[in-house]
């Protein structure tokens, strides 16, 4: 059984990696933020922090009865601005989270995703899945930065 306080903080050590992985990503050019690079399904390292904000913002909204896909990314050229999305994503998730009990956490219910498809979900599975879909991204940013010429280290799941 997951409870809010468990969930708040494995949310809130997540997004400290976050904003380290944002912090370190300032060091690339412009150019270098919107480079697209084979082999990666969203091309850009700015499309990839867009998109693993995006998708926590979309499923947290699931669990309010919300489709929320923001496919704007153009609308976030810069890290300030992505920030910005990210402290926003996370205010939501934080407030969601302090809303919910632990029985609507951890019962499983119907919920309608996006396409109208309605599947059978637990709330603290979905927001679980935020912070794995957000590490996957983050080791592809890494990667990214690698192969831009700006490695980075110490992006683990903090233990402190």
């Amino acid at each position: 059984m997951h409870t809010r306080e468990t969930l708040l903080d494995i949310h809130e050590h997540a997004h400290r990696n976050l904003m380290a992985l944002l912090d370190h990503c300032r060091r690339l050019s412009n150019e270098q933020l919107h480079r697209p690079l084979d082999g990666f399904g969203y091309a850009t390292v700015q499309l990839q922090l867009h998109h693993a904000i995006g998708a926590e913002q979309y499923w947290i909204g699931v669990l309010q009865g919300r489709i929320e896909a923001d496919d704007d990314a153009p609308a976030y050229p810069t890290i300030d601005t992505l920030e910005t999305y990210r402290q926003s994503t996370y205010s939501a998730t934080e407030t969601y989270l302090h809303s919910a009990t632990p029985e609507k956490l951890n019962t499983t219910c119907r919920m309608m995703t996006w396409g109208n498809r309605e599947r059978e979900l637990t709330p603290a599975h979905v927001v679980m899945r935020t912070v794995t879909h957000l590490y996957h991204h983050q080791g592809q940013i890494t990667a990214m930065c690698r192969l831009l010429g700006q490695p980075t280290q110490g992006l683990d799941y903090p233990l402190v």
